[in-house]
């Protein structure tokens, strides 16, 4: 059994806060302890009541139990002066710290640690590059490519994780935790990474009546740092490698998304969208429209998706605006979501009249991604809301400053956004506006440039009827078809009162008979409808030349008089 020499040296130091011990361990064999000049040392910290600092020295090697060698002793004794120069230093470092903390201000403190940090940063070799989540108003590119490229990457050094799986989505979703570092190795090269996410507080003036209400947002970026000699592989080959691996894998895994305003968060441009997964089975193989109109769609749709390079050799915007019009029920959200799901891409629900200023509408559609569709529905209505709105304003102009500013988003502001400069900050967009009054809307809004493609999303016509039977009774033919199809061309129906029909019942020929009792008295209310208008029509015929000449006879006594 080979026997142990230990040696035990304390030093005691008083006024040292906490944590205040440090213990230190090595065990050598003696052949190794030969041939070095310094003993490494461990620390383990150990709190304890009493101030003082302990050292201890545990060195471990054989040695004969008759003579010890002169080479052993004078080993010894360089161990001891080794461990009297660290014990000096360290205690020396833990007094002027604790009168640092004790006697300076905390101003001054960071001030002179912050001018110690960039001293030594002169003499390190490595170089840290800051991506922040927005470059002004717009995404960083970069950022988002480094999101997706970092997020499957689990390294052994990897301690936290941010993991989630919305209900209708089919994979996970995995992403750094914030304040963690992650390693990356790329053609040999050590790469370490950050995420820093700090709260900041910024003044909200959602609210105009409370001018102290305060907002708090995130302001997100990443910190890649790596060695000084490597910046131009970084930029030239590393990141733009990290940009098209992110392209291919959000590509393969895209799940639309539907977004849409948060009121609360909306002058924070990190979080003014919240978004939820559109899993909404409509295609164009699913829609009841006509074929003509459905095909027109699509080859459209097709040509922009491929013509990128086209519209900047002529100078335009890479973006293509569509207004469906037709009454309600005839598939409008349903072919917008055909649109999607045919392009993939996600979708902005904007509801004008949540938004308070040009300024903040500005913001919003900014914030919007590439590859998106941006559906302002029932146009209509907004306009006429805004149109109500600036009215009161005028009439009520003994109201205080602050009423008057606040809903002062314009139709011109909306249509610079469509078609004007601000149009050119994104691109492969499609803006969609949906209305069932085409012709109560602004002549502005309707010129190529800005609503391209109107389509007119009509009742249900005897196609539009096949498609439905094909999807919800699996039949593409039966003895009634010609009946029913005869009763659609005479009368006003929607897909959606068809649909509704088609549900009823589980067999076939039951669902059809109901269908054409039902369009039976659709057709009846029509009649009706016509009858009451031809009889009202004289009547009012009737009453407006009477009053007309009630008025001629009127101003005749006025002139007499």
């Amino acid at each position: 059994m080979t026997p142990f020499l230990a040696l035990d040296v304390q030093t005691y130091l008083l006024q040292i806060p906490p944590p205040s011990t440090l213990f230190f361990a090595y065990l050598l064999p003696l052949p190794i302890f030969n041939r070095l000049s310094s003993i490494p040392i461990s620390l383990k910290h150990k709190k304890s009541p009493i101030s003082k600092t302990h050292f201890q020295i545990l060195s471990y090697f054989p040695f004969h139990s008759k003579k010890m060698s002169e080479s052993s002793s004078s080993n010894l004794a360089m161990a001891k002066t080794i461990l009297s120069t660290v014990g000096s230093v360290a205690a020396t470092a833990m007094v002027v710290r604790s009168v640092v903390r004790e006697f300076v201000p905390a101003e001054m403190e960071d001030y002179l640690f912050s001018g110690l940090r960039r001293l030594f940063d002169r003499f390190s070799n490595q170089l840290t590059m800051v991506i922040d989540e927005f470059d002004g108003l717009v995404n960083n590119e970069i950022y988002e490519a480094a999101e997706v490229y970092l997020g499957p990457k689990v390294t052994p050094t990897t301690r936290r994780l941010k993991i989630s799986k919305p209900e209708k989505q089919k994979n996970f979703n995995i992403a750094m935790e914030k304040g963690e570092e992650l390693t990356d190795i790329f053609h040999g090269i050590k790469f370490k990474w950050v995420w820093i996410v700090n709260k900041v507080e910024t003044r909200n003036f959602y609210n105009p009546r409370d001018m102290n209400s305060t907002l708090r947002s995130e302001v997100r970026s990443f910190e890649l740092t790596f060695h000084k000699k490597n910046q131009d592989f970084v930029i030239n080959t590393y990141l733009p490698y990290i940009v098209s691996e992110a392209e291919s894998r959000k590509h393969e895994k895209k799940t639309i998304k539907l977004f849409t305003v948060d009121p609360e968060q909306m002058y924070d441009m990190n979080n003014a969208w919240l978004s939820v997964t559109l899993d909404h089975p409509s295609t164009f193989d699913t829609l009841a429209m006509d074929s003509e109109m459905k095909d027109m769609v699509l080859k459209d749709l097709e040509r922009f998706a491929k013509r990128r390079e086209f519209y900047r050799k002529v100078g335009k915007a890479w973006k293509r605006g569509y207004l469906l019009y037709g009454p309600p029920g005839t598939g409008k959200s349903s072919l917008i979501a055909a649109i999607a799901n045919f392009l993939n891409f996600d979708i902005y629900d904007l509801e004008l009249t949540e938004i308070r200023r040009n300024t903040d509408l500005r913001k919003l559609l900014v914030a919007t991604a590439n590859k998106s569709i941006l559906v302002v529905e029932d146009i209509d209505c907004t306009i006429e809301f805004k149109d109500r709105l600036s009215n009161k304003a005028a009439a009520a102009s003994s109201e205080p400053e602050f009423h008057e500013e606040e809903k002062k988003v314009t139709l011109s502001g909306f249509l610079n956004f469509i078609d004007g400069l601000w149009s050119s900050c994104g691109d492969e967009r499609i803006i969609i506006f949906t209305t069932n009054h085409k012709e109560k809307l602004d002549p502005a809004l309707l010129r190529p440039g800005r609503m391209d493609v109107h389509i007119h999303m009509s009742y249900c016509t005897p196609s539009g009827f096949r498609i439905l039977a094909a999807n919800y009774l699996e039949i593409k033919d039966h003895c009634l078809f010609k009946e029913i199809e005869e009763l659609i061309a005479a009368t006003e129906v929607t897909p959606a009162e068809v649909a509704e029909q088609l549900l009823k019942n589980d067999e076939a020929d039951a669902i059809l008979e109901g269908l054409i009792d039902f369009l039976h008295v659709k057709r009846k209310e029509k009649e009706e409808a016509e009858t009451k208008k031809v009889e009202v029509e004289p009547k009012e015929e009737e009453r407006n030349v009477q009053e007309g000449g009630e008025k001629e006879q009127r101003d005749g006594t006025k002139q007499e008089s």
